[in-house]
């Protein structure tokens, strides 16, 4: 074996046995329906999905039985659960005996196995009113929507997808900057200073980080972080052997004496990763 490969062979596997990955059951995240209400003032309402199925994930309706009520006489929020049991929606979908109270300009959450296809169904207690959606798909991991309420009780409830690409570009370009410069950073102490030389190494980083976040951002979006967190140990460690090989072979006076191209990119990719977890901590919105 070449000397140069196993200095990467090396260096994969340290990196391996410093990233784990805890496999636990039933602890990963899971999918979201997030709705966030405006235009309600200051009214008390409360808000459930109305699911296509009788059941999804431990949620189930009420069937008439003592066995399938989830709420009983002298429980909180009893009134409200039988007036929601007591709806009948023209689709035939079912209140699965879950809802949460909101005020004014609130989000409602259902994060534990939404239903899909389902329906937003507000209550309005003091005008004793009902206002449902037309039929909504959840469309990523965890899907987005904003309902600007126009005040129409007893009527058709306009749901809208709202997912903050936005708010993920700018995240997006802010993570690749930041990597890129302390890639080249860590260039100067390993002797790469000449302009053509980080040139290069800012070249290669653009692709390599553009890639690795463009599909980091799909498992995310599609598949939840727990996919994102595990592909992310595999991914950074595909990220290193290319990068690796390409600074050795193409990198403007990597065969010099001094030039540690192949320890440069393990350092360089490890203080990045390291950066990146500590970054997500400090700065959640951008990491």
């Amino acid at each position: 074996m070449k000397p140069h490969v196993r200095r990467i062979a090396l260096c994969l596997l340290l990196l391996v046995c410093l990233t784990p990955v805890w496999a636990r059951a039933d602890i990963g995240p899971k999918p979201s329906v997030r709705i966030r209400f405006s235009g309600m003032k200051q009214q008390t309402y409360y808000v459930t999905l109305l699911s296509a199925r009788s059941s999804t994930g431990p949620a189930w309706a009420y069937d008439g039985t003592e066995q399938s009520a989830l709420f009983h006489d002298g429980d909180k929020d009893f009134d409200i659960w039988q007036r929601f049991t007591a709806y009948q929606d023209s689709d035939g979908y079912y209140f699965l005996q879950q809802f949460e109270q909101c005020r004014g300009d609130d989000t409602y959450v259902w994060g534990y196995f939404p239903p899909s296809p389902f329906k937003v169904l507000l209550y309005f207690p003091e005008q004793d009113t009902f206002a449902v959606s037309e039929i909504c798909e959840r469309y990523a991991f965890d899907s987005y929507y904003a309902v600007r309420w126009s005040g129409a009780a007893d009527g058709a409830l306009a749901v809208e997808r709202q997912y903050p690409f936005q708010r993920e570009l700018l995240a997006l370009a802010a993570r690749i900057v930041l990597t890129i410069a302390i890639e080249l950073l860590v260039a100067l102490p390993f002797g790469f200073r000449a302009r053509r030389q980080l040139r290069f190494l800012a070249a290669v980083n653009l692709v390599t980080q553009v890639a690795l976040n463009l599909l980091l951002h799909y498992l995310d979006y599609s598949r939840g972080p727990y996919a994102f967190v595990f592909y992310y140990a595999v991914l950074e460690l595909l990220v290193l052997a290319a990068e690796a090989m390409l600074y050795r072979r193409r990198l403007p006076g990597a065969n010099a004496p001094s030039a540690h191209p192949v320890c440069y990119a393990c350092a360089a990719n490890a203080l990045s990763f390291v950066s990146g977890l500590w970054l997500a901590n400090v700065l959640p919105d951008i990491f």
